[in-house]
């Protein structure tokens, strides 16, 4: 079976370029859900790259379960923390109003920025594997 950590990386980097076209069209709970796709993916890919699989959504976690010679750093798990509380997905994700009119351009940047560094790590050691 081939190891399709490449394509698993590279809609990652879509993804993050979905998060980016959203943030610019003022559609801020998508770009903090594409955001946090892509470093899901991007995590995911680095587990195949090592011959792994990764299940679940939870970008910490899947970053906390990476090999030990993998050294994650603290910061780089407490931004994923930040893109695995963004409930953005359902209308019933907050106790009112619709997941729109819970962000703004402020989440929307600070996501893409989380989701930029965690895909940095992910190419930097998929290079390095």
């Amino acid at each position: 079976m081939p190891n399709r950590a490449r394509d698993w990386f590279q809609q990652a980097v879509r993804d993050l370029e979905q998060a980016e076209d959203s943030r610019h069209a003022g559609r801020h709970e998508w770009a903090c859900f594409a955001a946090q796709q892509a470093a899901e993916k991007a995590v995911k890919a680095l587990h195949l790259r090592l011959g792994q699989e990764a299940w679940g959504q939870m970008v910490a976690r899947l970053l906390r379960e990476l090999p030990e010679h993998v050294a994650v750093p603290t910061e780089l798990i407490e931004q994923a923390q930040v893109l695995d509380n963004f409930p953005t997905r359902y209308p019933n994700s907050h106790p009112e109003g619709a997941p729109f009119e819970h962000y703004g351009l402020l989440q929307s940047e600070e996501a893409i920025r989380y989701a930029r560094a965690i895909l940095a790590f992910v190419r930097l050691h998929m290079a390095q594997s």
